[in-house]
């Protein structure tokens, strides 16, 4: 079984994608913690990294290109990744979106990191932006397009009302229900 979940900044992606992969056995892949360790190898915070990844497209195709390798070398992963259910496509047995509200998810981040709303604020809305124009200049993929997204998805979750826990149960339901194993 190969899981793409993908969402913004402080979705839970991350800390949902962890706890089922635990839950259901399944090996671990994040593409968020590869792009932290890429910007810390360049002496950057993530900010600026995203600006310098803007001038260097190989950035994103490299760490683009790895997901797939990844998903086709493992048959029993979980891939967590912005663009996952885009890159994977029918790779995946099953793409799921998780979403919150911004500040919920600023929120989560200030408490994560220990850090400053405001500053995790203007962090947050640059390194987006920043996403959304990368990802439409090299994959003609908008993540604002609601239509595609729908599409693309086979479930999406709003993580800004549920518990981790919740949401990890959700996700092992629709899985069940689907017979996707």
């Amino acid at each position: 079984m190969i899981l793409a979940i993908g969402g913004f900044h402080g979705t839970g992606k991350s800390t949902v994608a962890k706890k089922l992969a635990e839950k259901l056995n399944l090996k671990y892949y994040s593409t968020g913690e590869a792009f932290r360790d890429l910007a810390e190898e360049f002496g950057m915070n993530l900010e600026e990294f995203s600006k310098y990844a803007e001038a260097h497209p190989e950035i994103d195709k490299n760490l683009d290109e790895k997901v797939i390798q990844v998903a086709k070398n493992t048959d029993k992963i979980i891939i967590e990744s912005l663009l996952s259910a885009y890159l994977l496509k029918d790779q995946a047995d099953c793409k799921i979106l998780l979403k919150a509200p911004l500040k919920t998810r600023v929120k989560r981040m200030v408490e994560r990191d220990n850090s400053d709303f405001e500053e995790k604020l203007k962090e947050t809305k640059s390194r987006e932006k920043s996403e959304i124009q990368r990802f439409i200049e090299l994959y003609d993929i908008d993540l604002m397009n609601t239509q595609d997204r729908d599409e693309v998805f086979d479930l999406i979750i709003d993580t800004g009302t549920h518990s981790v826990e919740a949401v990890v149960e959700k996700i092992i339901e629709y899985l069940e229900n689907n017979n996707i194993k």
